[in-house]
């Protein structure tokens, strides 16, 4: 396999596993819990979106680790980060706040949530639930704004 082909594979996969993430927190965001709350009572909502968050976590968790190989094989083929030019470097410390807010989401909300589920604790459950709402909103606008920053120097 040539360098070309290589890297060429390495840029797809980047781009899935960001594709995933950021169409993944637009996806709950703008459709799955509207569509729960229309259609459900608290505690069917609640569990169905303790759940649904559970498995787009665990993906999440999988694009991270992706995101993370392929840009730093990437990198390291173009020559390093001094080779690299800035939106590359600005990539990596929005993906590295991305994946920050996650952390706190996935180790600390999320949990909580389960717990009160678990508890049938809908009001508990439903402040968790709204955390975790307004921070997968911020960032699904930080992975927009990743978006824009690498098409930039294109337009």
């Amino acid at each position: 396999m040539t360098a070309a082909l290589f890297h060429l594979l390495l840029l797809v996969l980047h781009l899935l596993a960001a594709a995933f993430w950021v169409g993944g927190m637009a996806t709950l965001h703008f459709c799955v819990r509207p569509a729960a709350v229309q259609t459900l009572e608290p505690p069917q909502r609640l569990r169905l979106l303790a759940h649904v968050l559970g498995r787009f976590f665990r993906g999440v968790q999988a694009a991270i680790v992706l995101l993370l190989a392929t840009g730093a094989a990437m990198v390291v083929g173009l020559g390093g980060m001094g080779a690299v030019g800035w939106p590359v470097h600005a990539m990596l410390g929005i993906g590295l706040v991305m994946m920050a807010i996650f952390a706190r989401v996935r180790l600390g909300h999320y949990p909580r949530l389960l717990a009160a589920v678990a508890a049938s604790d809908w009001s508990a459950a439903a402040a968790s639930l709204n955390l975790i709402r307004t921070r997968v909103f911020a960032n699904l606008l930080l992975g927009v704004v990743v978006f824009i920053v690498v098409l930039l120097p294109r337009a």
